[in-house]
């Protein structure tokens, strides 16, 4: 007899029940949504605040599908359209604090039990959802380049607190030149230099008549401080990325020097482009006054066509007029701690700045001893550094501040995300950008799903033309395997693309391989003489081990796809490795359990319906 035990169909049964229930919400597509969250962690919506805005969008006569206050303190708003979608965007945002974005998404649109017992949709990827792509390049000499400023800055300090003298130091390519004038100056800086500064290297020479020490930055420095620089921008434009609200974002390095960002979903391309592609950071230094010729912005006018004097840059500001600035950074985007738009007394679109506890200090110690001097606030971007304002210090200031001079509050908001969200390590150029429409992304998607559909119904109609009984059997196991598949990617949160959908229909044609060696392990067994009962018993049994083998050489190959492929390869990988293990389960469990059910209750079974293969008892007497 071939029968189950209870807890084997209970089993099969919890398994067939939790793949329906994790799976359905793939199956309700998506609508519209506005997603509210706050910019920073400590900012979280409540209950009084999605009363503030449900109360505006009936006002404004917007009809929203529902709305939700999530427990990470975000509130979702679904729509029927996106008329209404960015009708009640607008409205939101009006009625929004400091702190906190409104952005545009798109939302499952399965019942709200099913998300209460934590059952959500795969996330699709940007070329099945639509959105956009780009592949950055980071300056790695820039980087070095900053590694060496940041260096002589730190020479600087520890001669002057060490009072030290020293008659000139400069930057000259990747060394650091520090001359002196009395042997005894250079002695005493050497020592301090070599047991302080252990990352570089010092040494002694003779330049212009004058004792000097020349120091450079040990290789494997350099190498360590450039691949942090990659990792501080990876991690400052995943910052921006957040500040975006998109989901299921990915940004990871590509290669030695480059960065890949994908925004799938987005449908706002145009904001996700301006703060992605921007690579701002802000340098704050000090006017250079002694070239200056007055007050206004007219005051280096005279050195508009000529090039800047020794220990200045020449930078242009917003209005298009000279200025020269001192070498010396005082302080950059990275000591930011905050940043917000805002309104000047006069109405005038702002950046509120507070910096960290470091930055305070320097800005409280540059302020109090250049009281009635200028202060230029740099923006860098793609390596042009522009000037958005160089007033006058009327007294000392410390950790907050404001830049004044933005042309309008759209500018002044994208200045203050991309100040929150970090400063880069090094600038980088955007060299590669794609954008997916969502209308392409549906085509994928209805391709994908039509390619999955029939092959499972080819497949379907050879094993029940080929097996009869045996191969429907094999088609309904397929089945489940489909349903648990996709049910393992809903709870992994996976995120599915085209690459994952061909996997999807690879593991369907390895999946039925399983069935097809069983079912002609059973019919070698009738062929052989055996009864039914003792074939299926037999068939399932000894077939078991070469799937096994099988699915294990083919597991091995799927985790090297895994561990060593990146991008599509690994969501390839991802589907074909849970497909495997979802094969065996349906191919060997559910499948006997169901065969099970129909032959195993039978005392006595004349034949098998498995194709052209028959066992008859009276053939046998």
């Amino acid at each position: 007899m071939n029968r189950y035990p209870a807890w084997k169909y209970i089993l099969i049964g919890i398994a067939l029940l939790v793949g329906v229930i994790y799976a359905a919400p793939n199956f309700f597509g998506v609508v519209p949504a506005v997603a509210v969250s706050g910019t920073r962690a400590a900012n979280k919506a409540d209950e009084a605040m999605k009363a503030t805005l449900d109360a505006a969008l009936k006002e404004a006569n917007v009809v929203t599908l529902g709305s939700e206050l999530d427990s990470g303190g975000s509130i979702h708003y679904r729509f029927a359209d996106t008329d209404r979608q960015l009708k009640g965007r607008d409205v939101i945002v009006g009625k929004l604090p400091a702190g906190f974005v409104a952005v545009l998404n798109l939302e499952s649109a399965s019942p709200r039990w099913l998300a209460a017992l934590g059952a959500k949709p795969m996330y699709l990827g940007l070329d099945l959802r639509g959105g956009v792509h780009f592949l950055l390049q980071v300056d790695m000499k820039k980087a070095a380049d900053k590694a060496v400023e940041r260096y002589a800055s730190d020479v600087r300090t520890l001669l002057r607190d060490k009072k030290i003298y020293y008659s000139g130091l400069t930057r000259e390519g990747d060394r650091i030149v520090v001359k002196f004038r009395e042997p005894e100056q250079k002695t005493a800086a050497l020592k301090q230099i070599t047991d302080t500064l252990l990352d570089l290297t010092i040494r002694e020479q003779t330049i212009g008549g004058e004792a000097a020490l020349v120091g450079t930055i040990k290789p494997e420095v350099v190498k360590r401080d450039q691949e942090l620089a990659l990792q501080q921008n990876i991690q400052t434009l995943r910052n921006r990325v957040n500040e975006l609200g998109v989901a299921e974002p990915i940004v990871q390095q590509q290669g030695p020097d480059r960065i890949v960002v994908q925004l799938a979903g987005v449908q706002d391309p145009a904001r996700a482009r301006d703060i992605i592609g921007r690579t701002a950071t802000l340098e704050v230094r000090l006017v250079s006054e002694e070239n200056s010729a007055g007050p206004g912005k007219e005051a280096f006018l005279a050195y508009k066509d000529q090039p800047a004097p020794f220990g200045t840059d020449k930078l242009i500001d917003v209005d298009g007029y000279p200025v020269l600035v001192k070498k010396i950074v005082l302080m950059t985007g990275d000591r930011i701690k905050d940043a917000q738009p805002g309104f000047d007394e006069h109405g005038g679109s702002v950046v509120n700045i507070k910096t960290d506890e470091t930055g305070g200090r320097i800005l409280r110690q540059t302020t109090r001893e250049n009281v009635k001097k200028r202060m230029a606030m740099i923006l860098v971007e793609k390596d042009k550094p522009v000037v958005l304002t160089w007033p006058s210090i009327q007294e000392e200031f410390g950790a907050s501040f404001r830049i004044t001079g933005m042309p309008d509050t759209t500018e002044a908001k994208n200045l203050a995300l991309l100040l929150r969200a970090g400063a880069l390590a090094a600038p980088m150029e955007v060299i590669e950008e794609r954008t997916v429409g969502p209308s392409l992304g549906a085509d994928n998607i209805e391709k994908g799903y039509k390619a999955v559909l029939y092959g499972f119904i080819a497949i379907g109609v050879f094993m029940i033309l080929y097996y009869a009984l045996f191969g429907a059997v094999s088609v309904a196991a397929l089945a489940a395997n489909l349903l648990f598949l996709v049910a393992l990617l809903s709870m992994l949160q996976a995120t599915l693309t085209l690459p994952g959908i061909a996997a999807i229909a690879l593991a369907l044609g390895m999946a039925i391989d399983a069935n097809v060696l069983i079912n002609e392990r059973v019919r070698e067994e009738v062929r052989s003489g055996m009864t039914p009962q003792m074939a299926i018993q037999a068939g399932y049994e000894r077939a078991f081990d070469t799937i096994l083998d099988s699915n294990i050489t083919t597991l091995i190959a799927g985790l090297a796809l895994l561990a060593f492929g990146s991008g599509p390869v690994r969501g390839f990988a991802v589907v074909h490795c849970l497909g495997i293990v979802t094969s065996i389960f349906s191919a060997v469990m559910v499948s006997r359990g169901i065969v099970n059910l129909l032959y195993g209750g039978r005392k006595k079974v004349a034949k098998l319906s498995i194709g052209n293969t028959t066992w008859d008892k009276k053939d046998k007497e």
